[in-house]
């Protein structure tokens, strides 16, 4: 009986962790498929990379911040500088070469987009971030369309951006330094997947 009881109870044991297993197996697979679908995009013609700016620690920003003056604003730190040369590395790896590099005028997108070393760095105000204006989202997310569909069919482009610009425009709330590839298609931004390169 008591052997019993003991085979009973490792059965019990063991049962739930092989269910954890196959829920993790059945799960890892999908964020490495859209990571996969995301590198194979970005290297098509039209490719668009839609990217939030890397590691700065807090939310938003100051109420007094100047857009013109980085001192006044929430800005990346050195994890976070890191981690924009290491993305930057990890595309040019890859071979993947962006026609034209637009950022948010913040300091915090200017920085990761010039510390990516991915071409010449534009700055587009559609990106501007509306965290604290929420009342901007739609006029800005439709100049940000706009812009893109009238760019050449085949250019590449990187924007790098904020998370409530990337999440109105692809309905992906990204994480710092997460590179949403799609394209801009008819009825909105189509998205082919995620690539996440950690700090």
């Amino acid at each position: 009986m008591r052997l019993s009881a003991a085979i009973a109870a490792f059965a019990r044991s063991v049962i739930p962790l092989a269910l954890v297993a196959a829920i993790v197996g059945l799960v890892a697979p999908a964020h490495a498929d859209s990571s996969q679908e995301a590198w194979t995009a970005l290297r098509q013609p039209g490719a668009v990379a839609v990217m939030r700016h890397a590691l700065a620690p807090g939310t938003g920003d100051p109420a007094d911040f100047d857009l013109g003056d980085c001192a006044t604003q929430r800005n990346l730190d050195d994890r976070g500088r890191a981690q924009a040369r290491a993305i930057g590395a990890s595309l040019r790896s890859e071979g993947i070469v962006f026609d034209r590099v637009l950022t948010s005028q913040w300091c915090r997108c200017r920085e990761t987009a010039e510390l990516l070393a991915m071409g010449t760095v534009e700055e587009l105000p559609a990106l501007n971030s509306f965290f604290g204006q929420r009342a901007r989202s739609a006029e800005q997310t439709r100049k940000t369309g706009a812009f893109l569909k009238e760019l050449s069919a085949d250019a590449r482009v990187l924007l790098v951006t904020h998370q409530v610009n990337i999440t109105a425009l692809t309905g992906v709330y990204p994480a710092s330094g997460e590179i949403v590839v799609g394209r801009m298609g008819a009825e909105g931004f189509e998205v082919a997947g995620s690539i996440e390169i950690a700090p």
